[in-house]
């Protein structure tokens, strides 16, 4: 490794559609170098360095999902890289499908708290520590997050909420919405897990932010194919905006728990 870059920033489907940062790089963001990692796990999807207002950040596209490569093994190769650069902050985002009534279109949600619906076992890079998901997120990026939607969000923003996970990659059904939307969710994701996990295995503090790009099925109507490709082409910048500043307006004053709720395992065998 190369460089010690504290800030990871994971982007989503929500900035997908802008190309950034080989399309569109905004003005206060300078484009370092690329590069892709060998990891135990294979080779790590293409890696950004990125200067952001004079703070170093490694970028990775799509939660590093491509083609031919599972999701597990996607997401251990880029924890594993992250881990090696030393990262200690991790800012992730999405789209999200609502189920919570009062979302609508273009709405923010920061979540807080998650439901694991996903099947992906076994996604660890050691057996050291015991995890403690007690806060899942981080309250100093979460607030960061927040701050910044304020500023730049077309809809509301909700400062915290359930992210369901589920493994996707189809939407889920009338049935399983109104399971999940029992069960406490208020939106549903595809990437919160095991993201939330893995930053906490590595000693990282983790926030999201999800745009609401559609209704989950039957809530409220049935979402339009038009609207969610309106959401993805037009509001792109608006997502990168909101990300960018929080970054760069980041001022961490390590309040947070998040270390204390990684404690070495008891479960040692010889």
């Amino acid at each position: 490794m190369v460089m010690n870059v504290e800030i990871a920033y994971i982007g989503g489907s929500s900035t997908l559609g802008i190309g950034f940062p080989e399309k569109f790089l905004p003005s206060n963001v300078k484009f370092l170098k690329e590069e892709i990692f060998t990891t135990p796990y294979g080779q790590s999807p293409k890696m950004y360095f990125l200067e952001v207002s004079s703070k170093k950040v490694v970028h990775v596209k799509m939660h590093g999902w491509r083609p031919g490569v599972s999701r597990r093994d996607a997401s251990l190769q880029v924890f594993w890289v992250f881990k090696k650069l030393g990262v200690k902050k991790i800012f992730s985002e999405g789209g999200a499908g609502a189920v919570n009534h009062l979302l609508e279109l273009r709405d923010y949600l920061i979540p807080t708290d998650y439901l694991d619906f996903t099947m992906r076992k076994d996604v660890h890079l050691t057996n050291d520590y015991l995890l403690i998901m007690r806060k899942p997120t981080c309250p100093e990026i979460n607030q960061a997050l927040y701050k910044s939607a304020l500023t730049y969000a077309k809809g509301k923003v909700f400062r915290r909420g359930i992210y369901a996970c589920t493994d996707g990659r189809h939407f889920e059904s009338v049935a399983e919405v109104a399971f999940l939307k029992n069960s406490g969710a208020d939106v549903i994701g595809q990437s919160m897990v095991p993201e939330v996990y893995l930053a906490r295995e590595i000693g990282a503090c983790y926030g999201r932010i999800d745009l609401v790009v559609n209704y989950a099925e039957g809530i409220i109507k049935e979402w339009e194919h038009d609207d969610l490709k309106d959401i993805y082409h037009n509001d792109a910048k608006t997502n990168l905006q909101i990300i960018i500043d929080a970054i760069i307006n980041f001022k961490p004053q390590n309040t947070c728990e998040c270390k204390e709720l990684r404690k070495e395992t008891l479960l040692k065998l010889d």
